[in-house]
């Protein structure tokens, strides 16, 4: 059976970069912090390709294609963005802290919802501060060394959140932790994957060409 270049390496390469971007986050001795938007649209974005040549080729409307000729594919990837965008601005509000233990975080968690909020309670893994309009729980995924503050309810204030993000940040700055050991597995299979992909392109760059070209006029 053979695979088509270009849909490999198209279905591959974000995907590649993402697991090397894990690698190196994993690999830095400071916890890293980002919004749940920014996290989400990094994945979109890792598995687009995939997306891509899986169901966005499977399901291409033939009218479409009669009537719009390539530049289906500009309107089937802006609508992908466009679905990205609408699931990244109506999610819940959410931070999430890779390279750090559940055990690692609550403590430096706790002193800065003090500061933030002196009526902040614990329940648990859940946190409420009442007077900055956040509800939280910690989700933790042990594997991988990563902490999800995952809101709860549906009164929540972008403005708390972002407060409790901008403070958080600063206090993580100034953490130290061990290296997540899973680094180099993350590294590891992106690396491999760009190499394949590499090595596909030099085999034959004329054939990736007119695969890519021949998809295009599809």
């Amino acid at each position: 059976m053979t695979v088509d270049p270009f849909r490999l390496c198209l279905a591959l390469g974000p995907v590649a970069i993402y697991l090397l971007l894990l690698g190196a986050i994993n690999f830095s001795r400071r916890p890293f912090l980002v919004s749940g938007a920014r996290d989400a649209a990094v994945l979109g974005l890792a598995v687009s390709g995939l997306v891509i040549v899986g169901p966005m080729e499977l399901f291409l409307p033939i009218h479409a294609v009669l009537h719009f000729g390539s530049y289906v594919w500009l309107l089937s990837i802006a609508l992908y963005a466009m679905g990205l965008v609408l699931f990244v601005l109506v999610s819940r509000p959410r931070l999430v802290v890779y390279n750090i233990s559940s055990n690692e975080l609550r403590p430096i968690l706790a002193d800065v919802v003090t500061r933030l909020d002196a009526e902040a309670r614990w329940a648990g893994d859940g946190l409420l501060l009442p007077n900055l309009g956040v509800q939280l729980h910690l989700d933790n995924f042990a594997p991988m060394r990563n902490v999800s503050l995952i809101s709860v309810g549906s009164r929540q204030s972008p403005l708390g959140w972002r407060q409790l993000e901008v403070a958080l940040r600063a206090a993580l700055g100034q953490v130290e932790v061990a290296r997540n050991p899973r680094w180099l597995t993350l590294a590891g299979f992106g690396i491999l994957l760009l190499t394949l992909l590499f090595l596909t392109i030099a085999r034959d760059p004329q054939a990736v060409a007119e695969a890519m070209f021949d998809m295009i006029r599809w």
